[in-house]
């Protein structure tokens, strides 16, 4: 199993990123702040539109250091790797399976099968610890029924149907699963472009660094992110990247979110309003937040399929090379990951 380096997030908007022989040296307005030896890191992200010397990037480029761009409030701008190395037979295959009606369709509804199920399981859970509602019983209830309805689909226009509908359900009752602060932190369903309310930013916030670490999953085991088959295919758009968070993000986004509230890990003093930009997370809120993300991805799962305990920010690159296996066809099919 890969070992997990350290991802760098710089956070001050004002920083600039340059080379020192083999390290990385971060400087804001011209002063050194913080150096790495690029060896002991695996990623770099900027909330920064400062950016970074030709060095640098050449120097992350060399070593396999994907270094991508996002603005002060975590809107992606641009990502930047070096040759691609991924196995050329893997990628046809990819390219070939995308193609494929019958093998799109049939990842497609374990992409959204599998969310809709973690959304339950998430919603379950809940109920174990804080007790069973009428309200959540039923929502239950209509995300097991919009599971079996995914696995039932016969094309993707159904599925974004049924996907929309458990969404829907979903995000009704994530109020409910705020048992404290919630007074503070008031939710009326998921909004983004921009955000509207303090929730939906750090779910934005989190769905972002989710999408990341897949894309850098993926270019590591060989597929391109940028192929996938269920999210339309747009220049830029890392579309396979875009289908495997699906799966993902109730475990790692949605709970995270929930932790932070409701172990009072932020206020409603952590958010502004900022024109035309909604809600956004102040630089201290952001800074809390990434220190509390990077504790959490040395949590250890015991992987369902794997069997293995693997460190919970490999889990992208464990499903990423589980899909690789599937579409060499060493495995039968592709093993979603699902909630215990």
């Amino acid at each position: 199993m890969r070992k997990m380096l350290n991802t760098l997030y710089v956070m001050t908007p004002q920083s600039y990123l340059t080379k020192d022989g083999e390290d990385i040296v971060i400087s804001v307005k011209q002063q050194e702040t913080f150096r790495i030896p690029v060896i002991n890191i695996e990623q770099i992200v900027m909330f920064s539109y400062m950016g970074a010397s030709p060095g640098a990037m050449k120097l992350c480029c060399d070593h396999g250091v994907s270094l991508t761009f996002l603005s002060p409030n975590g809107r992606f701008i641009s990502r930047c790797d070096g040759p691609v190395h991924g196995n050329v037979l893997l990628r046809k295959a990819q390219y070939k399976a995308s193609e494929d009606e019958s093998i799109s369709h049939n990842l497609n509804k374990l992409f959204i099968s599998g969310k809709i199920r973690n959304y339950q399981s998430i919603v379950s859970r809940f109920t174990r610890d804080y007790g069973m509602t009428d309200e959540l019983q039923t929502a239950i209830k209509k995300l097991n029924e919009y599971k079996r309805l995914a696995l039932q689909s016969d094309n993707d226009a159904s599925l974004r149907g049924v996907e929309g509908e458990a969404a829907s359900t979903y995000f009704g009752i994530f109020p409910s699963l705020i048992v404290q602060q919630n007074s503070d932190f008031p939710f009326h369903g998921r909004n983004r472009r921009p955000p509207k309310d303090a929730v939906n930013a750090m779910l934005s916030f989190a769905y972002t660094l989710i999408c990341n670490d897949v894309v850098a999953a993926l270019d590591t085991v060989g597929l391109d992110p940028y192929v996938g088959f269920f999210h339309t295919l747009r220049p830029g758009r890392p579309s396979l990247a875009l289908d495997m968070m699906e799966e993902l993000r109730a475990y790692l986004g949605d709970r995270f979110v929930l932790s932070l509230i409701n172990r009072r890990q932020v206020s409603k003093n952590d958010f502004k309003a900022q024109g035309e930009e909604g809600i956004i997370m102040t630089d201290n809120c952001r800074r809390n937040f990434i220190k509390a993300w990077q504790s959490r991805k040395r949590d250890l799962i015991t992987h369902p399929f794997l069997g293995d305990k693997i460190e919970l920010g490999l889990l992208p690159y464990a499903q990423a090379m589980l899909l690789a296996r599937y579409l060499r066809n060493d495995i039968n099919d592709y093993p979603v990951f699902l909630i215990k």
